[in-house]
């Protein structure tokens, strides 16, 4: 038996795979709920893409992964309009709450603007900034 350290798609596929296997058979059949990946993204008039969220639906909540504006499209209401895009899906397919994180340095304020209430902060991480986690009750 050896303990390898290596970085394999695959291999962590399947550890993934075993995990939600363990889980699966674990949760009551009212709790399970289909695991679904969604994105919306903004494109501008060339069809490139400025900006975008991305999530991953299961157990009746929506995990928001990312969310970025390019830098000349912010402030221009499209992070406000992928935050609602987000909600509306959670809320269409029966999810309960909205989770996330953002340092410090990020969107905060975005988040408590949108209704999302700080559970947990990581302070000095990174060194100097926080880490807050937010959830949203639907």
């Amino acid at each position: 038996m050896k303990i390898v350290k290596q970085w394999v798609q695959e291999d962590s596929d399947y550890i993934r795979k075993k995990l939600i296997e363990f889980n699966t058979k674990n949760l009551p059949d009212e709790r399970k709920a289909p695991s679904e990946n969604i994105s919306f993204v903004v494109r501008n008039d060339q069809e490139e893409i400025v900006g975008g969220i991305t999530g991953r639906m299961y157990w009746h909540h929506l995990s928001i992964d990312f969310l970025w504006v390019s830098e000349e499209y912010r402030h221009e209401g499209f992070g406000s309009q992928l935050i609602n895009q987000m909600e509306e899906f959670a809320i269409e397919n029966g999810c309960r709450l909205i989770k996330v994180d953002s340092f410090s340095f990020q969107a905060p304020k975005f988040y408590k603007k949108h209704g999302f209430k700080v559970f947990g902060i990581i302070e000095n991480h990174p060194k100097g900034y926080n880490q807050y986690y937010f959830e949203k009750r639907l």
